[in-house]
């Protein structure tokens, strides 16, 4: 670190002071403490790269966001922002984007919120960091998983709450890639769940969380209710996080053609509403940059330095409607990624200069996803159970690694989330009915804090191998509590001398369930 400050020690102490920003404001006295504002649930960070990187926080009223931001966590220099607002609109919720900083450096930021209605009430303040990306070869760890706060199991503080953020944290991730299921919109949690073993989980229960998610502010609750956790709102402070979303951010695996007409939890029934609602909480509640090209877009890519770019995919936003996916030729009905983001893939894959190019997907390319699950029907994901050339979905992940092979793209890794289990997939030409393609790996991580179900079966249309696998045993079930301790996440280290890529595949108590460590192509 470029401080003299150790991470936790100095969010230990700025919380507990309450340093007070050197910007003119009066701070107020304690004794009108009950009028002041409130940071409501902590400081978020994300999109991070070379020369900037997101802030987020929320105030609990109409209020001025003040922000300063250093190199040292004694804010002996800062730099002082405009404030900007923070209002009813956006939930009280407000971000911006810090810029110009330095590369491979340690920043501090620190966030107050002025009340609009009597600028000398402001609220205690509250201090994050993160490190931005290296402008040079250093050595990149960063964490993904997925699923959070899913099948019923919300926040039990008797059992840990959720305890892999922590054990993340303790790694000093440089950032962390949430792969989807971010929220469980459709998933109300009770009181309490009993376990086989006779205990009981409790779980913190709000009003929004008691039902499914279907005005805008029941889908702001839900993202509301994750900020409660003591290990979320640490790893906040600390880690940036890089968003992507899949079907629980809205309802299960829906698409434009989901009917919840038979749904009698739903009074809302057009899915396109609810998809709206969810995206607009979706971005007033994360640290994800925006896209003026597209404003809501999700898909974007990171340059992470010169090793690493991270791409990252919405394989929900334009896909056509779930159904069999057997088509033959590209068309509405087959498309998951879009013509207009599969074209924007091939173009900045091409043009990537990093050493590595990770694609965060949020599903899986082989594994078999039913949309009916019951009857073994229909396509969730891109493979349809068809083990023959590609079909449906599988025709745009085809075109796709085609391009990868005749561009003569290398190093490419696949991470994703979505099916509550943790594998290693190598993809093979040699296995596979399609065979115009260069093998890659596909790694598999979550739940972070989920219910834990699979395997799932493989589609053999691209030849994958399963190298690793961990998922509940056939004695032991489905929808496994995270008491079970089957909660995953994975580490990514990039080797700042060898460019090496690791990655380990991990539980949420730490244990280093399996490893591998890749080799770059190198050119010239």
């Amino acid at each position: 670190m470029s401080s003299q400050v150790s991470r936790r020690a100095f969010l230990k102490s700025s919380v507990a002071t309450g340093l007070a920003f050197s910007s003119g404001l009066t701070m107020p006295s304690l004794s009108r403490a009950s009028s002041r504002p409130v940071i409501t649930h902590g400081l978020q960070s994300g999109d991070v790269d070379t020369s900037s990187g997101m802030i987020w926080a929320r105030a609990d009223r109409p209020s001025k966001m003040l922000v300063e931001f250093d190199t040292t966590g004694t804010f002996e220099t800062p730099t002082r922002l405009a404030p900007i607002n923070a209002l009813p609109e956006s939930d009280f919720a407000a971000k911006r984007l810090l810029e110009s900083l330095p590369s491979d450096q340690e920043i501090f930021y620190r966030v107050a919120f002025a009340d609009l209605n009597d600028v000398n009430a402001v609220s205690e303040p509250m201090t994050g960091r993160f490190r931005t990306a290296p402008g040079s070869r250093r050595s990149v760890r960063f964490a993904w998983s997925g699923d959070t706060v899913g099948q019923g199991w919300g926040i039990d503080t008797n059992h840990g709450g959720m305890k892999t953020y922590a054990t993340m944290a303790k790694h000093s991730p440089d950032f962390f890639i949430h792969s989807g299921d971010t929220i469980y919109a459709d998933g109300p949690i009770k009181e309490s769940v009993e376990l086989k073993d006779g205990s009981v989980w409790n779980n913190i229960v709000t009003d929004e969380k008691s039902k499914v998610a279907e005005t805008l502010a029941e889908f702001r609750g839900q993202w509301k209710y994750n900020l409660m956790d003591e290990n979320l709102l640490a790893f906040n402070a600390e880690v940036p996080t890089f968003f992507q979303w899949d079907d629980h951010e809205v309802v299960n695996n829906w698409s434009s053609a989901k009917d919840l007409s038979g749904d009698d939890r739903y009074t809302e029934k057009n899915i396109a509403v609810l998809a709206a609602r969810s995206a607009r909480a979706f971005h007033e509640l994360t640290p994800i940059r925006y896209t003026p090209a597209e404003p809501g877009r999700i898909y974007r890519k990171i340059a992470y330095g010169p090793m690493l770019d991270v791409f990252f995919l919405d394989l929900r936003s334009y896909r056509g409607p779930n159904g069999p996916a057997m088509e033959t030729e590209m068309s509405d009905a087959s498309r998951i990624l879009g013509a207009e983001q599969l074209a924007w893939l091939k173009r900045e894959l091409a043009n990537s200069r990093a050493t590595w190019k990770v694609i965060a997907c949020d599903m899986p390319i082989g594994l078999i996803v039913w949309d009916d699950w019951k009857e073994q029907a229909g396509a969730e994901a891109v493979a349809n159970g068809d083990h023959g050339a590609p079909k449906g979905r599988e025709l745009e992940f085809a075109d796709l690694l085609r391009f990868i092979k005749s561009a003569d793209i290398d190093n490419v890794v696949w991470l994703t989330a979505d099916v509550h289990y943790t594998a290693a997939h190598y993809y093979n030409p040699d296995k596979a009915q399609f065979q115009d393609f260069k093998p890659f790996w596909e790694f598999v991580s979550g739940p972070i804090h989920a219910g834990t179900f699979g395997p799932n079966d493989l589609d053999m249309t691209f030849g994958p191998e399963v190298k690793y696998v961990k998922a509940p045993s056939k004695e032991q079930g489905v929808n496994l509590p995270p008491s079970m301790g089957l909660q995953f996440f994975g580490l990514v280290d990039i080797d700042g001398a060898t460019e090496q890529l690791t990655v380990r595949l991990m539980d949420r108590d730490d244990a280093e369930l399996h490893k591998i460590t890749l080799d770059p192509v190198r050119r010239g």
